[in-house]
């Protein structure tokens, strides 16, 4: 197994992390129906809850993007550092968009995105 292999296995973790924060950091906490309670959030929770939801959104494309590049041969040694800089992006977006800077927040997405696009590129040259 490779550090990017090891690395779509760690990314699984960041989409917790936020739903935890979302559910367990205001009282009330309902989990019988967890998705009404998320309904309810507001503030950082609230915050904490789109994070989770938008790392779904662009998850498949970073665990499809590595497996292309191994696919197509590319240097291990670069799919493994877009591999790592992703999650770091991805934690990191996760950070800003729960303290709400949304400046940094369209930064770190963006440079999550050009990761992805990387990942399948690389195979090409």
């Amino acid at each position: 197994m490779t550090v990017a292999h090891v690395c779509i296995v760690v990314s699984l973790f960041i989409p917790l992390a936020c739903s935890w924060y979302a559910k367990w950091s205001v009282k009330g906490y309902d989990g019988h129906s967890p998705r009404l309670f998320l309904a309810t959030l507001t503030g950082r929770q609230q915050r904490a809850n789109f994070a989770q939801q938008n790392f779904y959104e662009t998850f498949p494309a970073f665990a499809v993007g590595v497996l292309v590049a191994h696919s197509l041969h590319a240097t291990q040694g670069l799919i493994d550092g877009l591999a790592v800089f992703w999650v770091a992006v991805r934690i990191a977006y996760a950070l800003v968009y729960i303290a709400d800077n949304h400046p940094l927040r369209s930064t770190t997405w963006t440079l999550s995105f050009l990761t992805i696009i990387a990942l399948y590129m690389i195979g090409a040259f």
